[in-house]
């Protein structure tokens, strides 16, 4: 009669509390991912992306190879995201064996004597389970939340890879870019050096002033000390990537920046594989479902929890409560707890939790804001230092006619050094510059692979 009662109890609150605490998360439809998270006219839009390749088709240069893969097997961050990820593997699992009754064995022995009267000896050999049954989604949620936080621990691993090669590799052709231009000044400065001494010979010759001499050994001068400005960032950045890298602070082998073999031509795809490749949307989404089954179980918490509990052992004691002794002891107990007055602890966490769901979700429609702006400036930066390579290749040409006819009319007329030491100065900075956009135009690529979810 009373297990018929519970069952009475059981349907009456399913009939009341419909399907929603048992229903699967779905993406919201209020989440839109539309063509104009791509704003750039000029790149066309299909299903190829850049996202595609592998970090080792876009990275051929066999040196950054080694040390992502070294980055990969080092780094501390992404080693502390595999441990979290291994933490989630564990509570999940531990969700899933809550579906099990649980089994303990509490054996239990006594001796007693009354007034010097021999002892009596008695035992009690027993086991007992309790088994919750999820009737109300409780377990169910709780399980799937876990699984949400799986999802989202493992996308967060991904995400801090991709991150990582996209340090490395910046780091790595920074250091390409201040190599070629530590080459640059060095150069400039020994042509100085040839300058300084054709004038002090004009000089001694009455042909050229002091004025001259000192203009030009301060120009001389000046490159010497940006060469040691760039040895210095050389140093750091090399300092800053072992760390990175988890090694002792040491050089770095590196190649060059010249023929880095790189598309010529970069497609991003559509937007919606943003929401499958991007790590940080799935972690920021799995965020949202893991919010969706939290606030189905604070549901689920008004309803009934019911217990199955049972135990079985044997025993020789003697007494009315034993109805068999010495030999087998049974017993079994189902329980219905119905919260009816909690202080409103119930009301307000679900409160709680349909807000921290909305959080999410708002979270989760910026992060794909946040992704489509992050292609779009990729992608500029990109197309725009392609386009002032093309400008610095003319204007390096131009300055070195310039610096040549300058230096042969101050050789064979009465043409000012100020004009020599100008265009030398010019054609410094436009291989400066020229170099410096050839390492933006890299960087624009290693940007929009990271940000179209490239890299894991």
């Amino acid at each position: 009669m009373y297990m018929k009662k519970i069952f009475i109890a059981i349907v009456l609150s399913l009939s009341l509390s419909g399907c929603h605490i048992y229903k699967a998360y779905e993406r919201p439809e209020a989440v839109v991912v539309s063509d104009s998270l791509y704003r750039s006219p000029s790149v066309s839009v299909d299903t190829a992306s850049l996202a595609s390749l592998s970090w080792r088709e876009l990275f051929t240069d066999l040196p950054l190879q080694r040390l992502i893969e070294t980055g990969l097997t080092h780094n501390t961050d992404l080693g502390i995201a595999r441990l979290k990820v291994q933490e989630a593997e564990a509570l999940l699992s531990t969700s899933k064996l809550a579906y099990l009754p649980s089994i303990s064995l509490s054996p239990q022995g006594s001796i007693t004597s009354i007034e010097g009267n021999s002892p009596s000896r008695t035992y009690n050999l027993a086991a007992a389970a309790d088994w919750e049954i999820d009737i109300f989604g409780k377990l169910l949620n709780a399980k799937r939340g876990a699984q949400a936080a799986l999802e989202q621990s493992d996308a967060y691993r991904q995400a801090v890879q991709t991150q990582l090669i996209a340090t490395i590799a910046n780091s790595y052709y920074t250091l390409l870019m201040l190599d070629k231009q530590l080459d640059i000044s060095k150069r400039t400065a020994e042509t100085w050096t040839g300058s300084l001494q054709v004038m002090k010979a004009l000089k001694r010759a009455g042909q050229a002033t002091e004025m001259a001499v000192a203009q030009t050994e301060a120009s001389k001068l000046s490159v010497e000390a940006s060469i040691l400005s760039i040895e210095r960032q050389i140093n750091e950045m090399e300092n800053s990537l072992s760390t990175l890298l988890e090694l002792p602070a040491q050089a770095i082998e590196r190649s060059t920046i010249e023929n880095q073999p790189f598309p010529d031509s970069l497609a991003v795809g559509v937007p919606l594989q943003l929401l499958s490749r991007r790590p940080d949307i799935r972690q920021s989404e799995q965020q949202l479902a893991a919010a969706y089954y939290a606030t189905n179980a604070a549901r689920s918490a008004f309803y009934p929890n019911i217990t199955l509990s049972g135990s079985a052992g044997w025993t020789n004691a003697a007494g009315g409560s034993i109805l068999n002794p010495g030999q087998w002891l049974f017993s079994a107990v189902a329980s219905l707890v119905q919260p009816i007055f909690n202080r409103g602890k119930n009301i307000a966490n679900l409160k709680i939790a349909k807000a921290q769901q909305e959080e999410a979700l708002l979270a989760f429609n910026q992060s794909i804001l946040n992704a489509g702006a992050e292609v779009n400036d990729a992608l500029t930066q990109w197309q725009t230092a392609r386009k002032r390579i093309a400008i610095d290749e003319q204007q390096i040409v131009s300055l070195s006619s310039a610096l040549r006819n300058a230096e042969l009319l101050m050789q064979y007329s009465s043409q000012n050094y100020l004009e020599v030491i100008s265009a030398r100065q010019s054609l410094l900075q436009a291989e400066l510059n020229s170099t410096t956009d050839r390492f933006d135009e890299i960087q624009g690529i290693i940007n929009l692979y990271h940000a179209l979810g490239g890299g894991y």
